[in-house]
């Protein structure tokens, strides 16, 4: 069998080449549907917060059930195959498809062409497909800012946790984080909708997310510094900033970002007409423009590169001394 450290690199090697594929039968889109029905089966329309809360718990055991036995079914599966090296495929395959840190570049690439070329109306929109926020009404600065920040908080998401998952759980566990954090995409808003039938899904999130947000905070100083960017302004400023995120985690992707590129994340977003503040993160030493979105997204690939070589490292490390 070769080893995780091995697959994970193949995986990564695999989204590098062909990026995420845009099927409704991506397992990501697959759960996305799956939540949907369980949604319309178990939300409680005219029910109390506590039947809410409680249907949400039931549907987040459900979809996190169903995901990690669907992997562990599949490795089952394919221990059956006549060839040796089956379980690898599929491990690297499942792990392939829970992460996406060329499609997280390539939306970053794509609004920055748009900003560069002045057309901020198709920038705006591109954004919208990106953030949660409302995007009718930003301009260049605030555009290029929500994109940063998806970069930054998307890199735990998207790429060091299922990687953190696969090493200590194998593609099941990453799997079943994939279908944690799709959930909490889908149901983790505080309105009055989903703020009782949504807390769970949302809380799991919060949890799992602990470990690999603070891994990530790391790897970007060390991003920083490899780079060429203000290693040591990053750290100072992850020390100092990650506490004041709304959530428990963002902070410790988007704080190190903003001190690395010298400048201000945070401030004030709107949601579905609503005005809201979220604490800044870092200096405002520069004004934020479109040529930030790439420093974002430099650091998500070296970030991503570090762990890579840092879970290598520790395979052999482990072989060494087992």
């Amino acid at each position: 069998m070769i080893p995780a450290s091995l697959i994970a690199m193949a995986a990564f090697f695999l989204d590098t080449v062909l990026g995420d594929p845009q099927s409704r039968w991506h397992p990501v889109a697959v759960l996305g549907r799956l939540i949907s029905c369980f949604e319309k089966l178990l939300y409680p329309i005219n029910g109390s917060d506590q039947r809410k809360f409680a249907m949400g718990a039931i549907l987040t055991l459900l979809v996190l059930s169903i995901s990690y036995a669907f992997a562990e079914g599949l490795l089952l599966a394919a221990r059956a195959l006549p060839v040796a090296w089956g379980v690898d495929v599929v491990r690297a395959i499942l792990l392939y498809f829970c992460i996406s840190p060329r499609m997280l570049a390539k939306a970053g690439q794509d609004i920055h062409a748009l900003l560069i070329k002045g057309d901020l109306a198709a920038a705006r929109e591109h954004v919208g497909y990106i953030v949660g926020r409302d995007t009718a009404q930003l301009d260049e600065a605030d555009a290029a800012r929500a994109t940063i920040e998806t970069v930054a908080e998307n890199t735990v998401d998207g790429v060091i946790a299922p990687l953190f998952f696969f090493a200590f759980g194998g593609a099941p566990l990453a799997v079943l984080y994939r279908a944690a954090n799709t959930m909490d995409s889908m149901l983790g808003y505080k309105n009055e909708r989903y703020l009782y039938f949504g807390r769970m899904a949302a809380r799991v999130d919060d949890i799992l997310n602990f470990v690999p947000a603070r891994i990530t905070g790391m790897l970007f100083v060390m991003a920083a510094f490899l780079l060429g960017y203000d290693g040591r302004n990053a750290l100072n400023i992850l020390v100092r900033d990650a506490a004041g995120h709304p959530s428990p985690n963002g902070g410790h992707a988007e704080a190190p970002v903003a001190g690395a590129l010298h400048i201000r994340l945070g401030g004030v977003n709107y949601y579905f007409g609503e005005r809201h503040f979220r604490a800044y993160m870092g200096d405002a030493h520069m004004d934020i423009s479109a040529k930030h979105i790439l420093g974002a997204i430099r650091l998500m690939y070296t970030a991503t590169v570090l762990f890579l070589l840092f879970y290598y490292l520790f395979f052999l490390y482990y072989r060494g001394v087992s």
